[in-house]
């Protein structure tokens, strides 16, 4: 038997159930507002601060790993709690209490966005988006205490920001991502060799899986554009007309 590959916390707690996981991400799914940047704040009120399930060291590495792949960070970092917490079932407990929620009410304010129209539609709109930037912010000053508490994590932090805010493009994510790195390995290594090992959440995700599924992840990555672009190309081909060939 393979054994599951572990990442480093502190929480000396019990293995969860799929349906401790569905209750506790329900919970945050019909009462969170916000985007994924508040999503990241609230999981850890909930996780790390209330229900302890990880440590504030394991927790910044999800969030970390989270936000180097491509996607919405807060859904991944969802499952990642799910999955340590439950295995398999428990990740998927996690998206589905956390998602469907937001769904549904999605479905149900589409149907009845035309009763929004005219000044007074405009005006509630106009109020949420006002409480959207309050909710994300406190989101943002809550997490940003935890992963930046010295000057080289926070220097890391504002350099990345000038560098989205001056070029918010792809490319600029991608640079700002790889520098990020670059300056942890230079101006965090002493911190990172002080990480004690004591104390190791189970991943419940055997090496085989979880090589398969990065092999996966990469063959996607690249896989998808150029299927893609072939695509586009044999359809212009097929729309083509005669005197155009």
């Amino acid at each position: 038997m393979p054994e599951p590959m572990t990442v480093t916390a502190t929480t000396g707690d019990r293995p969860g159930s799929a349906l401790e996981v569905l209750l506790a991400f329900t919970k945050l799914g019909v009462s969170s507002f916000g985007g994924p940047i508040a999503h990241i704040g609230y999981f850890r009120q909930e996780f790390v601060v209330r229900r302890r399930w990880l440590d504030e060291r394991a927790y910044a590495d999800i969030v970390a790993l989270c936000q180097f792949l491509p996607g919405p960070a807060s859904s991944q970092t969802g499952f990642s709690l799910g999955l340590m917490r439950a295995g398999y079932l428990g990740g998927l407990a996690a998206w589905t209490g956390f998602t469907l929620p937001s769904a549904i009410a999605l479905v149900l304010f589409a149907y009845g966005a035309t009763a929004l129209a005219g000044p007074i539609g405009s005006g509630l709109l106009h109020g949420l988006e006002l409480v959207a930037v309050a909710i994300v912010a406190q989101a943002v000053w809550g997490v940003a205490r935890t992963l930046c508490p010295d000057r080289e994590r926070a220097l890391i932090a504002v350099i990345a920001t000038l560098i989205i805010l001056f070029s918010p493009s792809s490319i600029a994510q991608i640079g700002a991502i790889g520098l990020g790195g670059i300056g942890g390995l230079w101006l965090c290594r002493a911190d990172a060799a002080k990480t004690s090992a004591d104390g190791q959440v189970l991943a419940k995700v055997s090496r085989p899986v979880a090589l398969f599924a990065l092999a996966a992840f990469f063959l996607l990555l690249a896989g998808l554009p150029v299927l893609a672009g072939l695509t586009q190309a044999q359809a212009v081909a097929l729309y083509r007309t005669p005197w155009q060939s």
